[in-house]
C-alpha cells in the first residue's frame, strides 16, 4: 500500500469570511475558506481549493491583473505571495498589524494595503528587480480611524481610500502637481466603498447607512500634470522673491485654477423612510456603470449609475451579504454570506443562478463514500444530509428533513440509495434518483439514534439508541420493525457490518463489543470484554477480522468468529494533543484523555486510519502495529487547541490575553452597543474559537482517496503521483531507451511489460498508445496476472482524462474477457481496481450519454437531409440514364450512384455513438 497521499481539494465548506472575486478571465470566482483559499471554475463545472495554508483565517485576497498571482492576507497581517500557475507559496511577508484592503493598481505595478488608519503602496512583486518582492513605495497618511476600502484610477496614477471616520481621501500615487491630497465629506457612517468613473476622476462614495454621494471633478485624467512637490517650492520661492505684488497675486489665482476641484452633483439613499438597513458590500463595474450593494437583511440591490436606476432587488438569504462581486463583462454577481457559509453568483440579465453553494452551518459529524467511489454523503449538526460530486467537489443535492444533528450515515450497495440517522429518533431513506425521501424508520419509544450500519444487501437496516442501550432492525424492503436487539448496558456508539455476511459488530460504552447473528441467532453471538469503553469498531473488507478503538486509545484487532484478540496498538503518543486558551493543564497531560473516535480500513485491509479529538490522522500498518504516517489536517492557528504550549508573551499575573474577548464590530456581523467611554462598541462576548478535531475518516473503494470530515470541512486527501519514482522489479537493463527499442521492433507485450517495471506514467501511455488496436487480444492474452491488474488501473486512470476513449474501453473488453475468471477467483485482493475502473467507466458514460441525448433531434435530421440529398441525386442520376447511351454514359451513371450514397449512422463523428 502506498501512502504518498496529499490534500487535493476541501468540500463542505465554500466560504468563511473575506472578500470574494472573480478571476480576470472573469469564469472563476476566488473564495477564502478558512485558512485556505478554494477557486471554482463556473465554466468547466470544477472546484479546486489551493494547496497552500496561512496561520490564520484568510480575511484579504487580491489577484493582479494579469490573474498569475495572488496576495493573501491572515487576520493577524501575516501575507503570503501565491502562483496561481505553479500553485505554490513565493513569498512571506508580515504587515504587523491587521489589514483591512488589498488592491492592485489596474497596470499591475503597484499594490495598495490598508492597516489601521494608513495605505500603504508597494511594488508589485516581479515587476521591479528587486529580492525583496513586498518592496514600500510610500505611505499615506489622513484618515483619523481604520481605512475601509480602495479604488485605483484607470491610469493608476491616483487612488481613493475610506475610512471609518466618514471621510474619503483621493491621493496621488505619482508626483502630481495639481493633485496631492483631495478630502470628501458628506456622510454620517462609515465609508463601505468609493469607486471611480471609467476613464474620469468623477467619484462614488458610499457609507454604511445607505447613502451614496456623487462627486463630478473638473479635470479629465489627462489633465493630471505631472510634477514634483520641489518643483512647487521652488516656483514659490521665485515668487515671492518678485517685486510686482499684483504679478503674484495673478500667479496665485493661477494656481488655484490649475488644481482640480470636485463639487457635489447629487445625493441618494437606498433605504426608503423609516427603513434602517445597514449597508455592508457594494462593488462596482465601471465599463456598465452597474452598482451592486449588499444589505445586513441579506438583499442586494443593482442601480445603473450615475442616473440611480433600481434595475434588479433579490433577497437571497436572512443573514448579511459580506462580500459582493463583479466578473470582468459585469453579467454575473459573486455574493457571499459568512453566516451561513453561503456562496452564489446571480446572473442578473436571465435571473438565473450560475452557482448556489452552501456547507454545513455547524460542524460535520459522519460521512460515507458511494460504492463506485463517485459521490460522498455528508451529515452534520445542522440536520442536512448533503450529497458531493468528487469529481467536481460540488454539493448537487440536499435532504433537509431531520430536525437534530445527524449521527450517521451511509450508501446502499447499489450507490442509488442514501440513509441517514438522527437525534430526532428518526432513520430516513432517500433515492438519488428522485431526489425524495422514501423511507422513514421510527422506535416504538422515542430514542435518539447515535450510529447506523446497513447490510451488504442493503435489505437491513440497523441503529443503536444512546439512551435505551438497544439496536432496532428495520426492513428497507417494507420499512417495519423487525428486531431489536437487548443486552447492551450502556449507550451503543458504534455499528458495523460485516461486508461478506450478516453478522453485525455493535460498540458500547458498557466495554463489550457484541457480534451479533441477524438471521440464524436471536440473541447474541458472541460478546467480546474489554478494558475499557468501545467507542468505534469496524470491520476489515474480508469481514475476517473487527477492528475496536477504545477510551484509553487503544485500537485492539479481534476475530469475530472465535471471539480472539490478534492484536493491539497503542496509539495515545501518536494522536497527539494541544492545549487550549482555557487550559488550566498542560497539553502533555490533557493528551491522558484523547482516544480515537472513528476507525476505517484502507481499501486492500493491510492498513486502518484512525482519528479523533486532535489534529492528526494516523495509518496503522494492521499486521506490523506500527505508526506508518502521520497526517495534519490544518496548521489554523484560527482553531483552538493547536498550539501544544501557550504563549507565553500573551500571559500575564492574572491569566492569558487570550481569553480577553475584544467583542465582534459591527462589519463583522454583530451589534456595537454604545457604552459611555467605549470607542468601538460592546466588549461583551461574542464569537469564540472552534476546537479542530476530526469526527469521521472513510477510505475511498478506489484505494486512491481517502476523505475525513473536520472542523474546516470535508477533506479530501488522493495519490500523488506527479513526483513520485516507483519501479516495480526494476533492473539494469530497463531504460526508456530499451522500451522505444522493443516497441520499435514491434514487440509489444515485451515493452508493455518492461514499461511497468520502470513504472513511469509517461512511458507506459507512449508505449500502451503506439500499440496497434489490431494486436491488442494477443498482447493482453501474452500478459501475466500481475500485469493484467496494473494494466486495468492504468486504463482506469486514462479513462478519466484521455480522448482516445473506444481504443481504452477496447483494452478494458479485451482484458476482462481474456482474464475475467481469474480476476473473479480473487476478486478480494482486486476489487479496488475494479471498483476505479467502473468508476471511470460510469463517469464517462454519463457524460456521453448526455451529450448524445441533448444532440439526438440534430443527429435525426442530419440524417434526413442527407436521405433527401440521396434520393434527390438517385432520381437526376436515372434521367441521365434515359437520355445517354454507350459505355461513357454507364461509367458516368455509376459514378452519380456511388456518390449518391445516403449517409448512415457509420459515417457520423463518434461522440454520437452510445458506449
Amino acid at each position: 500500500m502506498k501512502f504518498s497521499y496529499k490534500f487535493s481539494n476541501l468540500l463542505g465548506s465554500v466560504y468563511r469570511r473575506g472578500n470574494v472575486g472573480f478571476t480576470p478571465d472573469g469564469n472563476s470566482v476566488v473564495s477564502p475558506v478558512g485558512n485556505r483559499v478554494s477557486i471554482f471554475d463556473l465554466k468547466n463545472n470544477k472546484s479546486e481549493t489551493l494547496p497552500v495554508e496561512a496561520q490564520m483565517n484568510i480575511v484579504c485576497v487580491a489577484q493582479s491583473p494579469d490573474g498569475n498571482t495572488a496576495i493573501l492576507v491572515d487576520e493577524a497581517g501575516a501575507a503570503l505571495l501565491v502562483s496561481l500557475v505553479s500553485k505554490s507559496v513565493l513569498h512571506h511577508y508580515h504587515f504587523h498589524k491587521p489589514v483591512h484592503t488589498v488592491k492592485f493598481s489596474p497596470d499591475g505595478r503597484k499594490f495598495a494595503v490598508t492597516r489601521e488608519n494608513h495605505t500603504l503602496v508597494y511594488h508589485a512583486p516581479g515587476k521591479t528587480r528587486d529580492f525583496n518582492p513586498f518592496r514600500l513605495y510610500r505611505s499615506y497618511h489622513g484618515p483619523y480611524d481604520d481605512a475601509t476600502c480602495i479604488d485605483w484610477t484607470d491610469d493608476s496614477r491616483a487612488f481613493a481610500v475610506g475610512s471609518k471616520d466618514m471621510n474619503t481621501r483621493v491621493h496621488a500615487a505619482t508626483a502630481l502637481q495639481n493633485l496631492v491630497v483631495y478630502s470628501f465629506g458628506g456622510h454620517k457612517d462609515a465609508i463601505v466603498g468609493c469607486f471611480f468613473e471609467h476613464q474620469s476622476l468623477d467619484l462614488y462614495t458610499i457609507s454604511r447607512d445607505g447613502t451614496l454621494v456623487i462627486w463630478e471633478c473638473d479635470t479629465d485624467l489627462d489633465g493630471l500634470v505631472p510634477g514634483s512637490a520641489r518643483a512647487k517650492k521652488e516656483k514659490e520661492t521665485v515668487k515671492e522673491s518678485k517685486d510686482n505684488s499684483e504679478e503674484s497675486e495673478d500667479e496665485e489665482d493661477k494656481d488655484k485654477q490649475e488644481k482640480i476641484l470636485y463639487k457635489k452633483v447629487s445625493k441618494h439613499y437606498f433605504n426608503k423612510e423609516g427603513d434602517f438597513n445597514t449597508l455592508t458590500s457594494c462593488d462596482y463595474h465601471k465599463r456598465t456603470h452597474f452598482l451592486v450593494t449588499g444589505f445586513a437583511s441579506g438583499i442586494f440591490h443593482l442601480h445603473e449609475l450615475p442616473d440611480f436606476n433600481l434595475i434588479h432587488s433579490l433577497s437571497i438569504s436572512d443573514q448579511r451579504i459580506a462580500s459582493v462581486s463583479f466578473n470582468s463583462t459585469g453579467d454575473w454577481i459573486a455574493l457571499a454570506c459568512s453566516g451561513l457559509g453561503q456562496l452564489l453568483v446571480w446572473e442578473w440579465q436571465s435571473e438565473s443562478y450560475v452557482l448556489k453553494q452552501q456547507g454545513h452551518f455547524n460542524n460535520m459529524t459522519s460521512l460515507a463514500y458511494s460504492p463506485d467511489g463517485q459521490y460522498i454523503v455528508t451529515g452534520g449538526e445542522d440536520g442536512k444530509v448533503k450529497v458531493w460530486n468528487t469529481g467536481s467537489g460540488f454539493c448537487f443535492v440536499t435532504f433537509p428533513e431531520h430536525t437534530s444533528a445527524i449521527t450517521g450515515t451511509v450508501f446502499t450497495s447499489n450507490g442509488h440509495v442514501v440513509i441517514s440517522a438522527s437525534l430526532d429518533g428518526t432513520a430516513r431513506a432517500f433515492d438519488l434518483h428522485r431526489y425524495r425521501n422514501f423511507r422513514t424508520f421510527t422506535s416504538p419509544r422515542p430514542a435518539q439514534f447515535s450510529c447506523l450500519a446497513v447490510d451488504h444487501s442493503g435489505d437491513l437496516v440497523c441503529c443503536g439508541a444512546q439512551d435505551m442501550f438497544e439496536i432496532f432492525v428495520w426492513s428497507m424492503q417494507t420499512g417495519r420493525l423487525l428486531e431489536v436487539l437487548a443486552g447492551h448496558e450502556g449507550p451503543v456508539v458504534s455499528l458495523s457490518f460485516s461486508p461478506v455476511d450478516a453478522i453485525l459488530a455493535s460498540a458500547s460504552w458498557d466495554k463489550t463489543v457484541r457480534v451479533w447473528d441477524i438471521f440464524e441467532h436471536k440473541g447474541c453471538r458472541e460478546t467480546l470484554q474489554l478494558g475499557s469503553d468501545a467507542l468505534a469498531v469496524a470491520f476489515r473488507p474480508d469481514g475476517k477480522e473487527v477492528a475496536i478503538a477504545t477510551l484509553n486509545s487503544e485500537i485492539t484487532f479481534w476475530d469475530p468468529h472465535n471471539a480472539t484478540q490478534t492484536g493491539s496498538i497503542e496509539g495515545r503518543h501518536d494522536l497527539g494533543a494541544g492545549r487550549k486558551d482555557t487550559d488550566k493543564i498542560t497539553a502533555k497531560t490533557s493528551a491522558a484523555g484523547k482516544s480515537f473516535s472513528t476507525l476505517c480500513y484502507t481499501a486492500d485491509g493491510t492498513c486502518i486510519l484512525a482519528g479523533g479529538r486532535s489534529k492528526n490522522i494516523c495509518i496503522y500498518h494492521v499486521a506490523e502495529q506500527l505508526l506508518i504516517k502521520k497526517f495534519e489536517i490544518s496548521c489554523n492557528l484560527s482553531f483552538d487547541a493547536m498550539e501544544e504550549h501557550l504563549d507565553r508573551r500573551k500571559m500575564t499575573e492574572w491569566g492569558s490575553l487570550a481569553l480577553v474577548d475584544e467583542g465582534q464590530e459591527e462589519g463583522e456581523g454583530g451589534t456595537a452597543i454604545s457604552l459611555p467611554g467605549v470607542r468601538k462598541g460592546d466588549m461583551a462576548s461574542r464569537h469564540w474559537k472552534p476546537e479542530v478535531r476530526v469526527s469521521s475518516v472513510q477510505f475511498s473503494p478506489t484505494g486512491r482517496a481517502f476523505a475525513t470530515t473536520t472542523t474546516e470541512g470535508l477533506m479530501i486527501y488522493s495519490l500523488d503521483n506527479s513526483l513520485t519514482f516507483d519501479p516495480f522489479d526494476l533492473d539494469m537493463d530497463i531504460t526508456p531507451a530499451t522500451i522505444r527499442r522493443m516497441l520499435g521492433r514491434k514487440e509489444y507485450a515485451t515493452a508493455l511489460m518492461m514499461s511497468f517495471r520502470l513504472n513511469e506514467g509517461a512511458v507506459i501511455q507512449e508505449v500502451v498508445e503506439n500499440i496497434p488496436h489490431t494486436d491488442i487480444s494477443h498482447v493482453g492474452q501474452a500478459l501475466p496476472d500481475t500485469y493484467v491488474d496494473k494494466m486495468l488501473m492504468f486504463v482506469a486512470s486514462q479513462l478519466e482524462t484521455s480522448r482516445h476513449l473506444e481504443f481504452y474501453l477496447t483494452w478494458c473488453q479485451t482484458l476482462l474477457m481474456l482474464h475475467g475468471q481469474r480476476l473473479k477467483n480473487r476478486s478480494m485482493s482486486v476489487m479496488a481496481m475494479l471498483t476505479a475502473l467502473q468508476k471511470s467507466v460510469t463517469r464517462r458514460y454519463e457524460d456521453i450519454s448526455k451529450l448524445c441525448d441533448s444532440n439526438r433531434y440534430t443527429l435525426q435530421y442530419i440524417l434526413s437531409v442527407a436521405g433527401q440529398q440521396g434520393s434527390r441525386k438517385r432520381k437526376a442520376g436515372e434521367d441521365q440514364e434515359e437520355e445517354e447511351e454507350g459505355s461513357e454514359a454507364d461509367m458516368e451513371e455509376q459514378g452519380d450512384e456511388d456518390s449518391s450514397v445516403p449517409m448512415s449512422e457509420d459515417d457520423l463523428p463518434m461522440q454520437a455513438h452510445s458506449v
